[in-house]
């Protein structure tokens, strides 16, 4: 499982690196009035990127486990582990309902 969650920070670092770069470009290839030689030359280069510098290469995983589905983006836990550390009281700020 590690390594799993080792592959998904190296992808999260790729795409903050490159975000910019690829957003210029894309800007760059949807723009009309751009000539085509030019737009030509930044699909190349887009093409050039590795997969990983897309953000949707990146899946949100769980940072105890590792584990891919059901993954509650606030806090970035698996509802396993939300479920065990809210009963035991070690999420701050979450309680049980009860009215």
């Amino acid at each position: 499982m590690t390594n799993l969650i080792e592959r998904d920070k190296k992808k999260r670092i790729l795409v903050s690196n490159y975000e910019l770069k690829r957003l210029q470009l894309l800007s760059l290839i949807h723009d009309l009035t751009v000539p085509k030689d030019v737009r030509y030359k930044s699909i190349n280069l887009l093409n050039k990127f590795s997969r990983n510098t897309s953000k949707t290469r990146v899946k949100n995983r769980c940072v105890l486990t590792g584990r891919g589905h059901s993954v509650l983006r606030f806090c970035g836990l698996s509802r396993i582990k939300f479920r065990e550390l809210a009963s035991q009281g070690r999420l701050m700020g979450i309680t049980k309902a009860s009215w």
